[in-house]
């Protein structure tokens, strides 16, 4: 690696590193994270501060097309046909009607507007034609990191998510195949040579050869992922694994091409190797949860690099001068994917409110389409940065519009599953638990005992158990908001979930989406496939097999401050308090007249739990855990509960 390199790649990392806190502030203002790593990337360039000259980023390409094999092995996973098996007629319908009319529409639009746009001025007709079906294929292309975090963000679920989804991924492998067969068209008829059924041949065998490249990267991976080995190190050769497919795809374009061997360049599409071999490990391989692990641990540093060094290598000047034909544009393929969204609808028989609302997921774009300008750009390089500029014009413009129009189409078919609201704390400590057993009794009357107001939530009729007299008994007939609102949920602080995996995660979702209660606690069986669902939840989770584990390890290193913790020592006790008194807003710690025995633990603000010091300000809101006697506990209840 020579000093241009390293400096040009140090100098780099240090602005992707800015452009990371600044794509934040945009996620804050509602705006998607790319536009702001776009943003920074455009200001750091050679048309604004110039820290990243146009010589700098020539010498990084090697990053753009790591980036790409990674968003291309994120692209591949989202297709888990398990998932998307109940909407599959709704998906092929929907991706093929957003497929041949965008396309079409858009080929028919660039080619209308091709006398504005001025380096297509000068071009023949047929030029025309090869650069307006270049650019039609990128207009199909999606965002699929874009749409599932919107969809993640909503938590949303159903036939039209679902749909979503599917179409969204599935589009971005067709449009791989479609711009591998418009990029060999657009050659020749950029070049002016006819086209042959030679040329046609030589096509599908580079892609019947992606393919079985795909199924070989695809097998190489699911091997190295049976091996135990550090996570950081499985990523590396993920990464290197992409990379090398462009080295190879580049190499062999380059051999191929000698006047001794076929005289042709011979390509092969590394963003459809990668896709495919990402498919195969998502849908054939047992590492399936290790490997989208990974990929959603490591993408956004991905994305991060991808859409900076994109920004800092964007002709500022040429997309001022073409902003309103990429406005043109953008309109051209809205247009599109409206009448593709009511096309495929019709066809699937999808109900009319959804053929309303089809074309509103599949506006943004993202990795994929920057990807496919980025190869026209390198691949023809006499018009190359002018076409990548008006592609990154619609792209952000896209990006701005599509996220909000996605969300407003998610609350139209009511598939959203966003937390309720927490209840105001009322100033008395209730908790329900679901469940009726000795244990659930025991902690009823313990809670009880500490002057909570407790209901247990009995999923079985009066006539199946025995009286009990201390503890008020719900019964509850199935899992329903019915059911839940039998218990007054609204005034509980806490509710424990003491039944199977599936009715714990069927009431902690309904109240979730419901009630939302400040804390939900869950005995767990130990199954990983619960547990994450349950994190998701906001879910405390206490897995019976572990919990007398770690409580014999806390007493075996710390006996004295584990006693006090449960409850053992009779004359101390440790707990939460909710800062609720106007007067002690923006107070420090240091200037409260706290008991002598009164320690404090934690602060907890906002889910965050702070390390604490004398000067740390208290504010309404602030959850206080403290350790003490019983005499001062109720002391400083009162001094910071309500007034």
């Amino acid at each position: 690696m020579d000093k241009e390199l390293i400096v040009a790649l140090g100098g780099f990392l240090v602005i992707a590193l800015s452009a990371n806190h600044i794509s934040k502030f945009f996620a804050k203002i509602k705006f998607p994270l790319i536009t702001g790593l776009l943003l920074a990337g455009i200001i750091a360039g050679p048309f604004v501060f110039d820290l990243i000259p146009s010589e700098n980023s020539k010498n990084l390409i090697f990053l753009n097309e790591i980036s790409l094999a990674f968003i291309a092995f994120a692209a591949g996973s989202e297709l888990y046909l398990k998932e998307i098996r109940g909407q599959f007629k709704s998906i092929i319908w929907n991706t093929l009607g957003q497929l041949v009319v965008t396309f079409l529409l858009g080929t028919t639009g660039v080619l209308f507007m091709s006398e504005f746009i001025p380096f297509m001025q000068d071009m023949s007709f047929s030029a025309r034609l090869g650069v307006a079906m270049l650019m039609a294929t990128i207009f199909v292309a999606r965002s699929p990191s874009s749409a599932i975090a919107v969809i993640n963000e909503l938590r949303a679920k159903g036939p039209f998510t679902q749909t979503a989804i599917g179409v969204t991924v599935v589009t971005d492998v067709l449009v791989i195949i479609l711009f591998a067969v418009c990029f060999a068209l657009s050659k020749t008829l950029l070049s002016g040579d006819s086209f042959s059924l030679l040329a046609l041949g030589i096509l599908l065998i580079e892609l019947f050869v992606s393919f079985g490249l795909g199924w070989v990267l695809g097998r190489f991976i699911m091997w190295f992922f049976k091996f135990k080995m550090n996570k950081n190190l499985k990523v590396t050769i993920l990464i290197a694994l992409g990379y090398g497919v462009y080295l190879f795809a580049n190499w062999l374009g380059d051999f191929t091409a000698q006047p001794y061997v076929f005289g042709h360049k011979f390509y092969v599409e590394p963003l459809l190797i990668c896709i495919l071999g990402s498919y195969f490990v998502t849908n054939y391989s047992t590492s399936r949860p290790e490997f989208i692990e990974i990929l959603h641990e490591t993408g956004p540093i991905i994305y991060v690099v991808f859409f900076t060094l994109t920004g800092s290598s964007l002709a500022l000047d040429v997309l001022l001068e073409v902003f309103l034909v990429a406005v043109v544009f953008f309109g051209v393929r809205l247009l599109g994917m409206i009448g593709g969204g009511y096309l495929g609808g019709t066809i699937a028989g999808d109900s009319w409110k959804f053929r309303h609302l089809n074309w509103m997921p599949y506006i943004t774009q993202a990795g994929v389409g920057l990807g496919l300008a980025t190869i026209i750009k390198h691949a023809f390089p006499d018009f190359g940065v002018q076409f990548e500029t008006i592609i990154i014009g619609v792209i952000v413009i896209n990006q701005v519009v599509g996220p909000p129009l996605l969300k407003y189409a998610l609350y139209k078919v009511e598939e959203t599953h966003e937390k309720h609201e927490t209840p105001v704390f009322d100033g008395h400590n209730d908790a329900i638990i679901f469940g009726l057993e000795p244990m659930s009794l025991a902690l009823a009357r313990q809670l009880k005992g500490n002057n909570w107001g407790v209901k247990i939530a009995a999923m079985k009729k009066a006539d199946e158990i025995e009286q009990v007299d201390d503890i008020e008994i719900v019964f509850m007939n199935d899992i329903s908001l019915d059911c839940l609102n039998k218990l007054e949920p609204k005034h509980a602080d806490t509710m424990v979930m003491m039944l199977s995996d599936s009715e714990n995660y069927k009431w902690c979702e309904l109240i979730y989406e419901q009630i939302g209660t400040k804390e939900l606690v869950v005995r767990a069986s130990g199954d990983r496939y619960y547990a994450k669902k349950f994190e998701k939840l906001d879910a405390l989770v206490v897995d019976p097999s572990l919990a007398m584990v770690n409580l014999m390890d806390h007493f075996v290193r710390s006996p004295n401050a584990t006693s006090i913790l449960l409850g053992m020592e009779t004359d101390q006790d440790a707990v939460d308090i909710e800062v609720m008194d106007l007067n002690i807003q923006g107070l420090a710690l240091r200037d409260l007249r706290l008991p002598s025995d009164i320690l404090i633990l934690s602060i907890t603000r906002k889910d965050q739990m702070m390390i604490t010091h004398g000067y740390t300000r208290l504010r309404i809101g602030d959850i206080v855990t403290i350790l003490g006697s019983e005499e001062s506990i109720d002391k400083v209840e009162l001094m910071l509960g309500p007034t």
